[in-house]
């Protein structure tokens, strides 16, 4: 955790070293998703509500999503670019260094301009908190904590299968969007407007309803049960990071250098 910090201060240092520039990045990186944003705000002035989901309580949803994938894309960038050292086998030099790939992947990039993107969801999750009708108790308030703790680390698996399937596929992949970017916009609306396999997908094999969908549910008093039950739900979600680091191990097993 040490040499990770290390990383990240001498990462960060870098990127403010021309404030004017990081200044501005932020600036679009929190207007731009408004954008959708908007798209979510004028859909429901038309139709009222969505299979029972208010305006905020879908607020809420693409809240946490965002916040999700904002931090996810802060702290691993690195695998999100891996594809480029695999091009220039430049991870050649990441294979002689006496510390874990995964560490070094993470530590190989952070992008703190996302904080705009961060800063914006920040913005609507305090909007939809404050608009929509909940009874908070300290279950609920564990639950908030866990989701955007277990959104994060399913994106990171998500970004993580992606460079590893770069160790044969060499260049990255337009269609790897889909489980990223794609997986974002499914992810901010509730599982139960998509057709029933999108739900399936998106609670038994890449579970974000367990950072959303199902956990919301409770939160906003549309089912009943044992709130602590429910609070840690989102954490059973994070599981999914085992899966693909056993992926990314594989892929690193297989891996032969394109030369220098």
């Amino acid at each position: 955790m040490k040499l990770y910090t290390k990383y990240i201060s001498l990462l960060l240092k870098s990127q403010l070293q021309y404030k004017a520039s990081f200044t501005m990045t932020v600036v679009t990186q929190f207007i731009q998703p408004f954008a959708l944003f908007a798209g979510i705000y004028f859909l429901f002035q038309r139709f009222g509500n969505i299979q029972g989901w208010t305006l905020y309580e879908v607020f809420m949803c693409y809240a946490v999503v965002g916040i999700c994938f904002a931090t996810s894309t802060c702290f691993a960038r690195g695998f999100d670019s891996f594809a480029e050292m695999i091009r220039t086998a430049s991870f050649d030099r990441v294979l002689v260094r006496p510390r874990s790939t995964v560490l070094q992947i993470l530590g190989a990039s952070f992008d703190i301009k996302r904080i705009g993107h961060f800063m914006q969801s920040v913005f609507v999750l305090v909007l939809a908190i404050i608009s929509a009708d909940i009874s908070w108790d300290l279950a609920r308030v564990v639950m908030l904590a866990n989701m955007i703790l277990g959104g994060s680390v399913i994106f990171s698996g998500v970004y993580m299968l992606q460079a590893a399937a770069a160790f044969w596929t060499i260049e990255a992949l337009e269609v790897a969007n889909i489980f990223t970017h794609g997986i974002k916009e499914h992810a901010s609306y509730p599982l139960n407007i998509f057709p029933k396999w999108i739900t399936i997908l998106f609670t038994f094999i890449i579970p974000f309803g367990t950072i959303n969908y199902i956990p919301l549910q409770y939160l906003l008093g549309k089912i009943d049960g044992t709130g602590w039950l429910y609070a840690f739900i989102p954490l059973l979600g994070s599981l999914f990071i085992f899966p693909c680091i056993l992926a990314w191990k594989f892929g690193v097993r297989r891996y032969s250098s394109a030369g220098s």
